[in-house]
């Protein structure tokens, strides 16, 4: 009978993960590790990891060779070293379709968000000043370009949805063929998206190409008074220089749903600062999105557990 850790999760409870799994015949506990030398110490015997925030990587692969699974909680899945997973001969698995329309609403409200000024108007009312102009000036959505970097599920329905909100839609994605590009979304290269755009979302996974990408020398090709959203990974954005163009007027505003450090600790210049928009890595969320998130990543055990490969994978093992 396989054997699973659930090495760490954020969600009131793990009764659909550990239900889904026992049904099948499987034994699963529970955890909430929080470093790799707590999983190792926790996981003897175990054949699979079902796993969200946790690091994985060769120190675990090495001390538990009878781990021949790792399922994560998410589209990403950048806390498991995927190329000592490969070595090691490891099958890593993710859920990357669970939350597609979630994110993508979530982005393009915090996009208007931003772009209407609402942080603001909502802050002057509560603070005694009732005027349309107390924020300044707005810009009409319908003659502004929505430049979205990464356009993969989520940023497909980003495109999607955003299209009749404003005038232009761009994207820069090198890695899927131009034919794969909605007609209403016209395909542009990394330089021209961060130059042409009014606003540029973020839906990239996080690799080494990636990290830091909107940072200072993006920011100083774009359009004086711009604005960024990031509903990918914390780490894409280099927050220091977001904050270092929202001082200089560079960007006019920044909504950021996932930081580098979650949660930000207390006197943060993120939390502090009038012109970004936060929320608690919640693009993700519904009640339904959430279990299929769940329901997903378990399933991936199981089906491993039963035919020898998972649905979603992310890594071949052996």
């Amino acid at each position: 009978m396989p054997r699973f850790l659930i090495t760490d999760y954020d969600f009131p409870d793990v009764d659909l993960e550990t239900r889904l799994c026992r049904e099948a015949g499987m034994e699963v506990d529970a955890a909430q590790c929080r470093t790799e030398e707590e999983v190792i110490e926790r996981c003897a015997g175990c054949q699979g990891l079902l796993t969200q925030y946790a690091p994985i990587g060769a120190k675990l692969f090495a001390a538990r060779p009878e781990v021949k699974i790792v399922s994560r909680f998410g589209a990403g899945f950048d806390t498991v070293d995927t190329e000592q997973a490969r070595a090691h001969g490891v099958w890593v698995a993710n859920s990357p379709d669970y939350g597609v329309g979630e994110v993508a609403t979530h982005a393009l409200g915090m996009a208007l968000a931003l772009v209407r000024h609402l942080p603001g108007y909502d802050r002057d009312v509560r603070a005694g000043r009732w005027h349309y102009l107390s924020t300044g000036e707005l810009r009409r959505p319908g003659e502004l370009t929505l430049g979205i970097l990464g356009l993969g599920r989520i940023g497909k329905r980003m495109a999607h949805v955003s299209r009749g909100v404003f005038g232009r839609v761009v994207a820069c994605d090198p890695y899927i063929a131009a034919t794969d590009f909605p007609a209403y979304v016209e395909r542009v290269d990394a330089e021209a998206l961060w130059r042409e755009s009014d606003v540029v979302s973020l839906h990239v996974p996080l690799t080494a190409e990636t990290r830091g990408i909107a940072g200072a020398r993006a920011f100083a090709a774009m359009k004086r008074g711009s604005w960024l959203v990031n509903t990918a990974r914390g780490a894409v954005a280099n927050v220091p220089d977001v904050l270092a163009a929202l001082d200089a007027g560079q960007l006019e505003g920044a909504a950021l749903d996932v930081l580098p450090q979650e949660p930000p600790p207390a006197g943060d210049a993120l939390l502090r600062h009038p012109r970004v928009l936060l929320s608690p890595h919640a693009a993700f969320y519904s009640r339904q999105g959430e279990r299929e998130l769940r329901r997903k990543a378990a399933q991936n055990l199981v089906d491993w557990a039963r035919n020898g490969r998972p649905t979603y994978v992310v890594v071949e093992g052996r």
